[in-house]
């Protein structure tokens, strides 16, 4: 045999082999249809929907970082620092879907604190004023609630919640308790609302685990004027609070006041909804100096600021005048800086003066 047949001999039976391996050969399947991801534009930006369903979903959130200082009685040699520092990481997941009683939303709304400092106690009930928050280094639920043709229950924000646009103000309790577990109904035609809530609110100290709050609003807009009245009682204080107020549109800004009437703090030194004085009233005006620059001066005056032993309020006053400045650096980045003088006027003990303020750089997604 010579090197030509054997070369042809070769040839052919791989010829065979190739042949039948082509005949059992694998086929690859065909690949599977992929849903991508689409946008739901029926809830506004930011939705869209879960693959596979008609449930629209939005997630976003912040990350915080602010720097609050202090300087005066409040703060010399009173157990409170003069600086203190915190970062947040703020993240919400929202769903949305439609149904035959309207439209379906649950949230969850999470937040992670860490500062490795607190407001001494006894300082605060000196006088110093929720300028670095009293919220502790944690991680938790911020707010989770359903809500579905104006019911909504879980925990979250009250009306009260929804105060001015600065940060000098004090129209909520002084520790800024403004999100509990409600049942809340609250009919919305847009331009107009009105709502009623039932509330658990923190317990007081020796006072009943069940504490019920009982909490309305009524409110709305016409044209460049909006409003809101509040009424609240807290059933194991048994006491009540109450607060109005408006906003207009001036000139390149909008003009905000408010009155606030607290019955006083109950046997325990306690009110769900406001215990920093007997009365409030305060004013700020938000002017618009550019697209990304805001500033917002404001001036408060709480009357009898001190309570007697039986939770009735005694005397004292309080007045709180500062300004706030918001600046847009760029889209979804921007600045905070705030700064309000405080003078508490005891009849009964020391007054004391201080100014307190934080800065703030915030990144929205």
């Amino acid at each position: 045999m010579n090197i030509k047949s054997l070369l042809l001999g070769s040839a052919a039976a791989l010829a065979v082999v190739s042949g039948a391996q082509a005949a059992d050969a694998i086929v690859a399947a065909e690949p599977e249809p992929v849903e991508y991801v689409r946008v739901c534009d029926a809830y506004g930006t930011g939705y869209f929907y879960i693959p596979g369903t008609e449930t629209c979903l939005q997630i976003g959130g912040y990350v915080r970082f602010d720097v609050g200082f202090g300087a005066g009685d409040a703060f010399n040699n009173n157990g409170s620092e003069d600086w203190d520092a915190r970062t947040r990481a703020h993240i919400n997941v929202i769903a949305k879907s439609d149904t035959e009683y309207g439209v379906l939303t649950s949230a969850i709304i999470l937040e992670s604190n860490f500062r490795p400092n607190e407001v001494d106690s006894d300082a605060r009930s000196a006088g110093a004023s929720s300028t670095f928050g009293s919220s502790q280094d944690s991680t938790g639920i911020d707010e989770a609630y359903i809500d579905l043709a104006g019911f909504r229950v879980g925990k979250f924000a009250n009306w009260w919640d929804d105060d001015f646009s600065g940060e000098t103000d004090v129209m909520t309790t002084l520790d800024g308790s403004t999100k509990q577990n409600s049942i809340r109904y609250q009919y919305d035609a847009g331009d107009f609302y009105a709502g009623i809530a039932l509330e658990e609110l923190v317990q007081t100290e020796g006072g009943n685990a069940n504490n019920l709050g009982i909490d309305g609003s009524i409110g709305g807009k016409v044209g460049g004027f909006t409003y809101a009245i509040i009424g609240a009682y807290d059933t194991d204080a048994q006491e009540g609070a109450v607060l109005a107020k408006v906003g207009v549109d001036v000139g390149p800004g909008t003009l905000s006041v408010a009155g606030i009437y607290s019955t006083g703090l109950g046997d325990q030194g306690f009110n769900g909804y406001y215990d920093a004085g007997e009365w409030s009233v305060a004013a700020q005006y938000a002017l618009k100096a550019t697209d990304k620059f805001t500033v917002t001066p404001a001036v408060q005056y709480i009357d009898n600021i001190d309570a007697d032993a039986s939770g009735s309020w005694d005397s004292g006053s309080e007045l709180r005048a500062g300004v706030t400045l918001d600046y847009k650096v760029v889209e979804n980045l921007s600045t905070k800086l705030t700064a309000t003088y405080v003078s508490d006027d005891h009849d009964n003990a020391a007054d004391q003066d201080w100014v307190e303020g934080f800065f703030r750089l915030q990144r929205d997604f």
